[in-house]
C-alpha cells in the first residue's frame, strides 16, 4: 500500500488526545493509532484541522507525527500546512524523514484570485521539496478559498509531486465527476479523489468516482465496510449502512461542538482516555452527551459492529 495517484480505500483523520492538563495523552495517541488500523484503515492522516494541528507546539507537532508513523503498519499524510513557509519545510522535511508516505497542504485563507492561489501553492511545493507526495485540500467551507475545477487542473498540471486531491467542497458531487471527466478524456492527469466532509455525503461519492474517504468520522470501522460495499457493487447495503450511521454523521457535523462530539464518541469507544479539547475549545452540555449517547444505542440497534 503506498500514497500516491493509485491510493484508494479509507485514511482517516486522526484526532491528537490531550490529558486533562491539556498536555498531549500520549498513550492515548498510541491507542488511537491502534483503533485505526484494526479498523482496517488504509492509511492515516494526521495534524489536520480535525486534530486540532493549530493549537500545537511545533516540537509537538514532530513528536506526534513520529510516534505515529513508527507505530504505524500503513502509509502515514501528515497535515503541514501553515501560515510560515520556514516552518512548512521543516515539519514537512522532518517527518518524510521519519517515514512519513508524504503531506497534507490546504490553501491559506487569505487567497482570493487564482493567480494568488497558483503562487501560494508553488511556493508551498518550492519549500517541501519536488520530491515529496503530497494531498490538496479542498475545503472551501472552513478555508474560505474557493478551488474551481479549472484551478484543481491548474495546480495538478503544474505539480506532478500532488498525488491526492482531498475533497469536500459542498456540494461536490458535481465537481468529482467534472474531475473524472477531464480525466477520461485525457485532458487531466490521474491523481487520486478521497472525500471528507465528515461522510455526510458518502452514500454517493464513490458513485461519482472517488477512490475512498479521508474523514474523521469516529467509527472508522464503518469507512472500512463501506467502502468495501461500494467497491463489490453491493449499492443497496451501501445505502443501507450509510443510512444507519447518518444520524450521528449528522449529529457530529454541528458547527462549533462537532470536535467534541467527535472526541466524545472516540472516548465512548475506548479509543483515547478524554474527550478534551485545547482552547479554543467547545464542549458537550449533559444533555448533548444525553443525546449522544441515544445515538450510539439507536446506532448497536441497527449495526451490530457498533456496539460499545
Amino acid at each position: 500500500m503506498t500514497f500516491g495517484v493509485d491510493a484508494k480505500g479509507v485514511y482517516p483523520i486522526a484526532a491528537t488526545p490531550f490529558n486533562a492538563d491539556m498536555s498531549v495523552d500520549y498513550d492515548s495517541v498510541d491507542r488511537l493509532t491502534e483503533f485505526y488500523q484494526d479498523a482496517g484503515a488504509t492509511g492515516m492522516t494526521i495534524l489536520g484541522i480535525l486534530g486540532e494541528a493549530q493549537k500545537l507546539e511545533p516540537e509537538e507537532s514532530l513528536t506526534i507525527a513520529k510516534r505515529v508513523i513508527a507505530r504505524s503498519r500503513v502509509p502515514v499524510v501528515v497535515g503541514v500546512s501553515n501560515p510560515s513557509f520556514a516552518a512548512m519545510r521543516r515539519l514537512a522535511r522532518e517527518v518524510t524523514d521519519a517515514g512519513a508516505a508524504g503531506v497534507m497542504l490546504a490553501p491559506a485563507s487569505h487567497l482570493r484570485s487564482d493567480e494568488q492561489i497558483a503562487a501560494y501553492f508553488h511556493h508551498c511545493v518550492e519549500a517541501i521539496g519536488p520530491d515529496v507526495p503530497w494531498a490538496l485540500q479542498d475545503y472551501p467551507l472552513t478555508l474560505s478559498v474557493i478551488l474551481s475545477v479549472p484551478m484543481i487542473s491548474r495546480i495538478m498540471k503544474e505539480h506532478p509531486s500532488c498525488v491526492m486531491l482531498k475533497a469536500e467542497d459542498w456540494p461536490g458531487l458535481e465537481k468529482i465527476s467534472a474531475i473524472r471527466k477531464l480525466q477520461a478524456a485525457g485532458d487531466l492527469r490521474k491523481f487520486s479523489i478521497l472525500t471528507a466532509n465528515g461522510g455526510l455525503f458518502l452514500d454517493f461519492e464513490p458513485e461519482r468516482g472517488s477512490d475512498g474517504t479521508m474523514t474523521g468520522y469516529a467509527f472508522p470501522d464503518m469507512l472500512v465496510e463501506l467502502d468495501r460495499l461500494h467497491r463489490e457493487g453491493e449499492r443497496d447495503a451501501a445505502h443501507d449502512l450509510f443510512d444507519a450511521h447518518l444520524p450521528l454523521i449528522r449529529f457530529e457535523q454541528q458547527q462549533g461542538i462537532g470536535l467534541a462530539v467527535r472526541k466524545y464518541v472516540l472516548m465512548r469507544r475506548g479509543a483515547i482516555t478524554s474527550d478534551v479539547q485545547r482552547s479554543p475549545r467547545s464542549s458537550l452540555t449533559p444533555a448533548g452527551r444525553s443525546e449522544v449517547d441515544y445515538l450510539l444505542e439507536r446506532l448497536a440497534r441497527k449495526d451490530p459492529r457498533a456496539r460499545l
